[in-house]
């Protein structure tokens, strides 16, 4: 079974990632226009912000996800403090979130509301929590 969750969430990581590169350019222009230009934030925490828009915008990741996203080499690559400042600026709705992505489950791969819930709470899987998880299910149609 963790090797099934493991492929499957390597499976979705690929799509994530070329769906990802096909759209990104227009939202980049949505999304620059509205990220703080203030003085006291530095370009690295600036730039941590627009990805974490991005990857928002486009992935619907869980706050966990997303911050190891920002900070992994193989990700952004940012500092842990930038990403930290991204995930918690980014005003994204977890809850919504982990529902969009319990919809991709059962749409795409027919999985019951409780495979999906161990799916996003999962730390193989999308890293949502137990609350925002619940949220997904009892909405799920």
């Amino acid at each position: 079974m963790i090797v099934k969750k493991k492929i499957t969430a390597i499976l979705l990581s690929m799509m994530m990632f070329l769906s990802f590169s096909a759209i990104s350019s227009t939202v980049n222009a949505q999304i620059s226009t509205n990220i703080s230009t203030s003085a006291s934030v530095s370009t690295e925490y600036k730039n941590a912000l627009y990805k974490a828009k991005q990857y928002n915008k486009i992935f619907h990741m869980s706050k966990k996800n997303l911050y190891k996203q920002l900070t992994s080499k193989y990700g952004e690559g940012f500092s842990k403090k930038a990403a930290t400042y991204a995930v918690n600026h980014v005003k994204a709705n977890w809850k919504k979130n982990a529902l969009y992505k319990a919809k991709e489950y059962r749409k795409t791969l027919k999985m019951s509301k409780n495979n999906i819930y161990k799916q996003l709470i999962s730390s193989y899987g999308e890293g949502f929590t137990k609350s925002q998880a619940k949220y997904a299910i009892k909405h799920l149609k």
